[in-house]
């Protein structure tokens, strides 16, 4: 190609996702003038059939937004909806969720790294590809895949868009008995999970910076995943020290606007490009992790997490990834430890008129939930703003200077070599709509 001319670069489709997805590079005379995360997926609507449905079918309906993290959608929404309701969950109920959240970490997570990720760090095609290479890696993965699953399963009845919970707690809470099995498993899944760090830390990384502002939930004393407040940092390291706002002003802050090419919204945060997600929980609750947790992240390179370290390579998210479910095992198997049953397994949650908000971290991200409810429990108006939404812009910025870095080196960039680029630029944040997938079909028109 002439370094002077024009380039286009069409990743039409994706696969193994969740959604549909492509992506347009532009590159002119040597610089990439344009980069559009393309999310073709047609709009599924569920604000809109959430509209005029009862207060308490929130949590069963949205669950089946995201077949990753469905328990990220029914705690937000159960939060929300409680909130609205003057209803706070605490306790032995709140202790299962919590449980039943690590679960999907530990599940969501390892998926991710195993199955999707690591063969960008290995020079292989897929999990496949992996599985040949090295067995006992991919087998470690799909223990720890499953242990999350049986937690899902136990608490949620079953690993994919559960089924027992419900506003105000759950329909049946298990016997301490019925847990026992699962600390068992969690207890052999806590090396698994010790030995993924070891595996990601010695991955060769490429050289990159983000200076996106970071925004996740933050809980003192706790690593956040079910509760907080929404925490900002400042991309600059000379900037202000971090801020919160209340979850009821997140619409405030965080400013939807629709994009041409693309179907999903994205968002500013007080209108700047910003990041949620592993790499932000770090920056603002790693000094909250489980102890083993944190000697973890150490060994690992991230820096210390008790004295404020923060991980700006979005390469390394994959390392983040691996130390929080070290994290999820540990604070499952403390929760296991520590239960006992709570006297009903679900509070009384009578309707009221009111808005209520609700915001929870998700694996990849805080996900944001509104309902407005009316005085016998019907909802009149719904939002939901979920991670990839919020990171999209984030995500087209890091994919045009992975790009650019590449282009200003020396020699030639093939078409082959850019798509790669692009697609490992993307898989860092493991969207929902393209979570560490392929490109299918390449088009390149050159000018």
């Amino acid at each position: 190609m002439n370094p002077r001319g024009t380039r286009v670069l069409r990743l039409d489709a994706l696969a193994r996702v969740e959604g549909e997805a492509a992506l347009h590079l532009r590159v002119e005379g040597g610089s990439v003038t344009e980069t559009r995360l393309r999310i073709y997926e047609p709009p599924r609507f569920f604000e809109a059939l959430l509209t005029g449905r009862g207060h308490t079918e929130p949590p069963d309906i949205t669950a089946r937004i995201c077949g990753i993290c469905p328990v990220a959608y029914q705690m937000s929404a159960c939060q929300a909806i409680e909130n609205a309701c003057g209803v706070l969950v605490d306790g032995s109920l709140a202790e299962l969720r919590r449980l039943l959240y690590w679960g999907e970490w530990i599940e969501s997570h390892a998926l991710h790294i195993y199955l999707l990720h690591a063969p960008d760090f290995l020079g292989l095609a897929d999990v496949v590809a992996l599985a040949r290479h090295q067995r006992a890696a991919v087998e470690r993965g799909l223990r720890l895949k499953q242990t999350g699953n049986a937690i899902l399963e136990q608490l949620g009845g079953r690993p994919i868009h559960p089924v027992n919970v419900r506003v105000g707690g759950f329909y049946r809470t298990p016997a301490p008995e019925e847990l026992r099995p699962l600390a068992e498993r969690l207890r052999q899944a806590r090396e698994d999970a010790l030995e993924t760090v070891r595996w990601v830390a010695a991955f060769p990384f490429p050289d990159a910076r983000s200076d996106h502002d970071l925004l996740a939930l933050r809980d003192p004393g706790r690593y956040a995943v079910d509760s907080g407040t929404p925490a900002v940092m400042s991309a600059r390291a000379d900037g202000p020290a971090p801020r919160e706002f209340p979850v009821s002003g997140f619409e405030e802050h965080v400013r939807e606007g629709q994009v041409p090419h693309s179907t999903a919204r994205t968002a500013t945060l007080d209108g700047r490009r910003f990041l949620t997600g592993p790499l932000a929980r770090f920056a603002l609750s790693g000094r909250w992790l489980h102890p083993v947790a944190a000697e973890a992240a150490r060994e690992a390179g991230l820096g210390d997490p008790a004295g404020g370290a923060v991980c700006d390579n979005p390469y390394r998210s994959v390392v983040v990834r691996a130390v929080e479910i070290v994290h999820a095992v540990e604070e499952a198997l403390r929760i296991i430890d520590g239960y006992v049953p709570p006297p009903r397994p679900a509070g009384d949650v009578p309707p009221r008129e009111a808005v209520g908000t609700g915001a929870t971290e998700a694996p990849r991200g805080l996900l944001y939930h509104r309902y407005d409810l009316a005085g016998d429990g019907t909802l009149t108006g719904a939002r939901i703003v979920p991670p990839t939404a919020q990171n999209q812009a984030a995500i087209e910025e890091d994919v045009r200077r992975a790009v650019q870095s590449r282009l200003d080196r020396a020699g030639p960039a093939g078409d082959d070599e850019l798509t790669h680029l692009c697609e490992r630029a993307i898989r860092n944040h493991d969207p929902c709509i393209s979570c560490a997938a392929h490109f299918l079909d390449l088009t390149v028109d050159r000018a």
